[in-house]
């Protein structure tokens, strides 16, 4: 069997079942395998893929047709132009997350300046360990209540170059900083917390919904649950003019936007889209 027609035969078993982009996966998963880049397996189709890699790429490509998550089966994820490692301890960085990036960036113009950041639920560190990267003097506290989680986090801030500057803490939310004397000195509280209601759970694709950690992805009953808690307890830790930055659910912004009015901590929220057009994250200025 050349490469070409492992590719096929996998891309039809992956449309199959159900899977968009089979072509995609099939490719992507013979890259990992042999360590070879899409272009290189374009230009040698034609070669044989041996007895022992075919059975290889067979159980992947079985594992894939289960709808185990590509990044999973890899493990890595691109995240504001970095490589993440992830595993089913952590959910897998999408790029509509990539606008508290740029939202951070915006309102931190200079880059030198040692800037105080809170990244809440901070799962892979993709967050934390982008900011680290593009703010080289920032000091960044992460936090988040699976130990777990927190160990990929610290593999993918040693990978980068940046474990000096950012330190992690296990627990829930802003309870670890309780300790710590950060009160009305922060620049910026980044999040990603956890915002499907949990009766939405059945209605995830299976990607999501059978692998990704559900402590990552269920709030509560009305999946704001979270980001309430979020909101009215940032102000105490921003300085004047610090930022909230939090990314929120499907039509969640009137209702996140209300909570933030009603602490009278904040000036009008401003509310970011995504690609999609969908009102993703809420920039909160603490007045």
């Amino acid at each position: 069997m050349t490469l070409a027609e492992a590719i096929n035969s996998a891309a039809i078993q992956l449309s199959g079942a159900g899977i968009t982009n089979a072509r995609r996966d099939a490719e992507a998963l013979l890259s990992h395998l042999i360590k070879k880049n899409r272009a290189w397996l374009i230009t040698h189709g034609d070669d044989a893929l041996d007895d022992e890699w075919r059975g290889l790429f067979k159980d992947t490509i079985q594992r894939r047709a289960k709808r185990e998550p590509l990044q999973y089966i890899i493990g890595s994820q691109e995240f504001w132009g970095l490589e993440f490692m992830v595993t089913p301890e952590v959910l897998i960085p999408r790029p509509e997350t990539e606008l508290i990036i740029e939202a951070t960036l915006a309102i931190i113009h200079d880059r030198n300046r040692p800037a105080r950041i809170i990244d809440l639920c901070t799962g892979s560190g993709c967050i934390a360990v982008s900011l680290a990267k593009e703010l080289p003097v920032a000091r960044i506290l992460a936090i988040d209540k699976s130990a777990k989680a927190l160990a990929v986090a610290k593999e993918n801030a040693a990978q980068h170059g940046v474990s000096d500057r950012i330190r992690f803490l296990d627990g829930d939310l802003f309870h670890p900083l309780e300790e710590l004397d950060w009160y009305g000195l922060v620049d910026i509280i980044a999040s990603n917390p956890p915002y499907v209601q949990s009766g939405d759970l059945d209605t995830l694709q299976p990607e999501v919904r059978d692998y990704e950690p559900e402590m990552a992805l269920i709030a509560g009953p009305e999946g704001t649950e979270l980001a309430a808690i979020i909101i009215n307890t940032a102000p105490a830790y921003l300085k004047k003019t610090g930022a909230l930055i939090m990314e929120m659910g499907l039509g969640q912004a009137e209702a996140l936007r209300k909570m933030a009015g009603k602490t009278g901590a904040y000036t009008t929220p401003e509310i970011m889209k995504d690609l999609a057009g969908i009102e993703r994250v809420i920039v909160a200025r603490k007045r």
